[in-house]
This record gives C-alpha cells, structure tokens and sequence, in this order.
C-alpha cells in the first residue's frame, strides 16, 4: 500500500512545482508588476500586475490536481492500520438487489452473533450469488475483506505473504499459480 502512496506522491510532485511556480509568477506579478517606461523623454506607467490574474487560477488548478491525485491512496493506506476483527457469527451471501452496481454478483456480509451486520462488501465475478447464512469463526477489516473463515484463508493474503510485505514484489513462484 505504501508502495502504492509513493507512486502517487511522485506523480503529485509534478503538479504541485507547476502550482508553486505559477504562485510565485503571480506574487512576483503582483509585487513587480508596476514599471516605468522613458521612450524619447515621455515617461509611461505600465501597470502588468492583471497578468498575476493568469497565472493564479492555474495555480489553485495545479494545486487540487496533486491533491486529488493523492487523496485516495491516502485514504486506502489509513484503513489499511484500522483493526483487524475477529467474529464468532455468521457469514452470509446474497445475491444483487435493485441498488446494486453493474458487474456485481451479489454481497458477502459478516453477521454477529445475533445476526447483526458488522460489514459487507460487493463480490464481482459470474452469476448471482445465493442466499446462504452460516456459522463461521471470521476474521476481516473493513478495508481489506473477510480475511479467514474457520481458519482457511480466503485469499485476500496468500499463505506465504511476507512479514510487512518486505520481499513481496518478488514474482511468484509457479507453487503460487492457480488454474
């Protein structure tokens, strides 16, 4: 996830020296933009500060740009240290409703012991999922999904992901391959 931060942070800085660069052409316009002009012994005030108004919309522009590019993963890497929950509840799956998203199959949810949602997410992928609630031990974050259920990985994280990721960028070994 960080990984994937940085990768934006480097494409945020682009459009953020525009942004500084067009600021400081337009407080430099604003400061310095009052001259004096002696042609043949008439002298002429030329007031240039209207162009600092140029530059300033392309400074605020360029300044949201890099901010919106970097909102989302900011975002994603804070849920990313929210807390990991362990439920002794339900799973059930249930297939679209008249709300749901185009492509979606259906939703997976983790129910309390007393049947309560603790969360849900969409599923994509072929067919429409049934309605089926069962007992299960599970283990899910918000951000990142049912993790185990009953024990058994569900694959959001391969078994042999490495402690903090280190090494994890490594291509996968054919052991890892699934058909």
């Amino acid at each position: 996830m960080r990984r994937g931060l940085l990768g934006r942070v480097a494409l945020a800085v682009e459009p953020a020296l525009i942004s500084l660069c067009f600021a400081f052409f337009c407080l430099w316009l604003d400061r310095h933009g009052i001259r004096v002009i002696d042609e043949g012994g008439v002298r002429e005030r030329v007031d240039e500060r209207i162009l600092a108004l140029i530059f300033l919309p392309g400074a605020i522009g360029f300044a949201l740009y890099a901010v919106s590019l970097l909102v989302g993963p900011v975002r994603a890497l804070r849920e990313t240290f929210g807390p990991i929950f362990v439920v002794d509840g339900y799973l059930r799956t249930r297939g679209r409703d008249d709300y749901s998203d185009r492509g979606c199959t259906g939703y997976v949810a983790v129910l309390l012991d007393d049947k309560r949602v603790a969360c849900e997410w969409t599923t994509r992928g072929e067919g429409d999922l049934p309605f089926v609630v069962q007992p299960a031990l599970l283990e899910f974050s918000e951000y990142g999904g049912i993790h185990t259920v009953d024990g058994q990985s569900t694959q959001v994280l391969p078994q042999n992901f490495p402690a903090f990721g280190v090494g994890a960028k490594a291509p996968p070994s054919p052991s890892d391959r699934r058909l």
